[in-house]
Order: C-alpha cells, then sequence, then structure tokens
C-alpha cells in the first residue's frame, strides 16, 4: 500500500511566497516521476511542475521562473517552492507519484488528497 500526502497549503497575500511538500511512503520499490498539479474552481488541472527520477524538470508556462521544484529521492519527499504568487495561483494542489511498488510489475499513479492554496489580499 502507498500514501501520499501534501503539506504546506494556506493563504498568502499577492507577491508572497509558499512551500508545498508531498511525501511518498509505503510498499515503494522506486518512484520515477513526482508532480504537482493544480485545479482552481470551475477550471481543468493543469500541470504545475514535475521532476523526474534523473532530475529533469518541467514547469507550466504559467509558473516559470516563479516556482521551484525540488526532491529527495532518498526520503521519497518532493517540493515545490512558489514565489511571487498572484490570485490566479489559487487552486488546489496535488501531488502525483509514478512508481513501482515493491514486488509490483508495473508501475502506477498514486495521488495525494491535495492542499489548498488561496492567494488574496
Amino acid at each position: 500500500q502507498v500514501h501520499v500526502v501534501e503539506s504546506g497549503g494556506g493563504l498568502v497575500q499577492p507577491g508572497g511566497s509558499l512551500r508545498l511538500s508531498c511525501a511518498a511512503s509505503g510498499s515503494i520499490y522506486k518512484i520515477y516521476t513526482m508532480d504537482w498539479y493544480r485545479q482552481a474552481p470551475g477550471k481543468q488541472r493543469e500541470l504545475v511542475a514535475g521532476l523526474s527520477s534523473d532530475g529533469s524538470a518541467n514547469y507550466g508556462d504559467s509558473v516559470k521562473g516563479r516556482f521551484t521544484i525540488s526532491r529527495d529521492n532518498a526520503e521519497n519527499t518532493m517540493a515545490l517552492q512558489m514565489s511571487s504568487l498572484k490570485p490566479e495561483d489559487t487552486a488546489v494542489y496535488s501531488c502525483k507519484v509514478h512508481l513501482l511498488t515493491s514486488g509490483g510489475l508495473r508501475t502506477f499513479d498514486y495521488w495525494g488528497q491535495g492542499t489548498q492554496v488561496t492567494v488574496s489580499s
């Protein structure tokens, strides 16, 4: 069994910063990619940033230069440092982990419950 948990959301003023964390635990053999997605009310879920096990990162166009993704492979954790936040960054941020479980034969995606980020004055 695998658990994915996000933390660090909250209310922040425009221009402020916030750091989100994601931790995966359980019967994990290998994590391949760890991604952050977000979904605002009435909008489709979008990829915010992703990081592969070799350190290759990709970012959504709307967050490039403002957000930084990082991960600790030894701890199976990931972080998203968000700066220069805008009201349009308001959304539920979710962590997706693509991994192979111990004894597993194929990889699966595991999602966390999400954490709310609200950017407002």
